[in-house]
């Protein structure tokens, strides 16, 4: 599924949506920085679809399996897998459910917490964000409690729709109703940011740039 927006976004840096959201007075919209991308030089950007779970050490491999494959059904294309597990012991993306959204149209996924099978996943191109890698997957070990919930990520609200924007810098939450002016901000200040490199590389101070465009 085509999306001229998430394109359109995709020409803006995170570090340019994070200065207009602030300039905007929103806060904690900025995820933690142990969450980093597999796949540095790929960029992340889309709506995301939120899952919340838990371990169960009491559950047995049938449920956990069926459980989790059914996430995989809902999931949307178009869409980006947001995950809080609530554990970071056990991975929560690996090589077939990677190929299974990939085939479906999901972006990517971000995760507070680990994957595995990281270089199928570097190989099939699914963008995946993660805390750390471990063997480990989630049979007889957890089950969902929430999809399509809030979730929070340290002190980032996440709901279901917002989007994200992520690059090698970090990434950002949007809130899906500042959406549009914050992609309309964002593409104003990187013209802008333009002129300023433009007149300092023709020769004026800095500061009377800054002063002239009100930005640097």
């Amino acid at each position: 599924m085509d999306n001229p927006k998430i394109d359109t976004f995709k020409t803006c840096y995170t570090g340019v949506i994070h200065d207009v959201m602030r300039a905007m007075g929103l806060r904690n919209f900025t995820l933690p920085a142990r969450i980093k991308p597999l796949q540095p030089d790929m960029t992340l950007c889309g709506p995301a679809f939120t899952i919340e779970g838990r371990l169960d050490e009491t559950a047995d491999a049938h449920e956990t399996l069926l459980a989790w494959t059914g996430l995989l059904s809902k999931c949307p294309e178009g869409h980006i897998w947001t995950a809080q597990p609530h554990t970071h012991s056990l991975a929560q993306m690996g090589e077939l459910s990677a190929e299974t959204l990939h085939f479906k149209g999901v972006l990517g996924c971000v995760l507070d917490g680990a994957l595995r099978d990281s270089h199928f996943l570097i190989d099939l191109g699914f963008p995946s964000w993660r805390t750390h890698h471990t063997p480990r997957d989630v049979v007889a070990q957890w089950l969902p409690t929430g999809v399509n919930v809030d979730i929070m990520i340290e002190d980032v609200l996440i709901r279901p729709g917002d989007w994200l924007h992520g690059d090698r810098d970090g990434m950002v939450r949007i809130p899906v109703e500042h959406l549009d002016e914050i992609l309309e901000k964002s593409l104003a200040a990187m013209q802008t940011e333009n002129l300023v490199r433009t007149a300092i590389l023709a020769g004026s101070d800095p500061q009377e740039a800054y002063i002239k465009y009100g930005k640097f």
